[in-house]
């Protein structure tokens, strides 16, 4: 028997405290994060290398969505993807996921060509798919059930990753039960849980409020210094790709190409407040600002075609 007698339980516990590096405090990690070098002189953790591709579009047409994108990304790098809507950051991720094939070119993961998914790449997208049926306990267990992990090692990691999220004591909660940044919490948990080599983040918390958002984005950073994962991380907030990234690559409209990275030098913990935060996604958001425009015409001018393939068959 099902029951709803419990509230919704919000993050509001946390809201009084105050901005800046005392909200380290509430969780595990330390006020200050340790710079980390990134040795980019080994072998890519991701490599795309010459990623085209392109569809049919309704009228019969293919539509050149992505143009020869390389790019490599270091083990435990946190690298951040912005760029206007249609540019395909999104696509991208699918392919490192392996649920697309690039028309042309190939993604690499430790050297080994991706032709389909695999546990090595968990990919978060902002609709989490939790299951409603199931508990939180249930749903971090999810996917090592499905790798066949023994139920005391899934037990055990599932206590661990629901400490590590700070969400030890929902676990026996249904998922409708809790706040917006609480079931985020719960899809990371869960995509950690598979212990991935790569955790590819969709948007994930441009649906929640400001607060819960700049939390989660503590929450985050806390974890990823902690786990050492590698984090491929697409967003349309500039502001909130330089608060996150090492790096932030920045794509054209469409077809989608690399136009420009930004390397991040800022140290961490950062804030979305912070002046050098501001000032360098001003900088990103210039260049930015230039292929929204070409969006807005493709968009609302009319006889200008899209990009289109000349003598690609469908």
């Amino acid at each position: 028997m099902t029951t709803y007698a419990q509230p919704l339980v919000t993050d509001d516990h946390r809201s009084s405290v105050p901005g800046g590096a005392d909200r380290w405090k509430l969780g595990a990690g330390p006020t200050l994060l340790p710079h980390r070098q990134l040795d980019r002189s080994g072998a890519p953790k991701v490599s795309l290398e010459e990623i085209s591709l392109s569809y049919k579009t309704s009228s019969g047409e293919r539509l050149l969505a992505l143009d020869q994108i390389d790019l490599k990304v270091s083990p435990g790098e946190f690298l951040c993807i912005v760029g206007p809507s249609g540019c395909g950051k999104s696509t991208l991720l699918h392919l490192i996921a392996g649920l697309h094939h690039p028309t042309s070119g190939k993604v690499l993961v430790d050297d080994k060509v991706v032709d389909s998914p695999g546990t090595d790449r968990i990919l978060i997208f902002q609709e989490l798919g939790l299951f409603p049926w199931l508990k939180v306990g249930e749903n971090v267990e999810f996917g090592m059930k499905m790798k066949g992990l023994s139920r005391a090692e899934r037990r055990e990691k599932t206590e661990y990753y629901l400490r590590l999220v700070h969400l030890s004591q929902f676990k026996g909660s249904y998922t409708h039960q809790l706040s917006g940044g609480m079931r985020q919490r719960v899809a990371l948990a869960r995509a950690l849980a598979t212990e991935p080599d790569v955790l590819l983040m969709d948007e994930p918390f441009a649906a929640l409020d400001a607060q819960t958002r700049d939390l989660l984005h503590d929450e985050l950073e806390r974890i990823w210094a902690e786990t050492g994962r590698t984090i491929i991380f697409v967003t349309h907030n500039v502001r909130e790709a330089v608060r996150l990234g090492d790096r932030v690559v920045l794509l054209t409209f469409r077809p989608g190409r690399v136009k420009r990275e930004f390397q991040i030098e800022l140290p961490r913990p950062r804030h979305l407040e912070d002046v050098t935060v501001a000032q360098t996604a001003g900088e990103i958001l210039g260049e930015l600002r230039e292929e929204i425009n070409r969006s807005l015409e493709v968009e609302y001018h009319d006889g200008v075609k899209p990009h289109v393939v000349p003598g690609v068959e469908a």
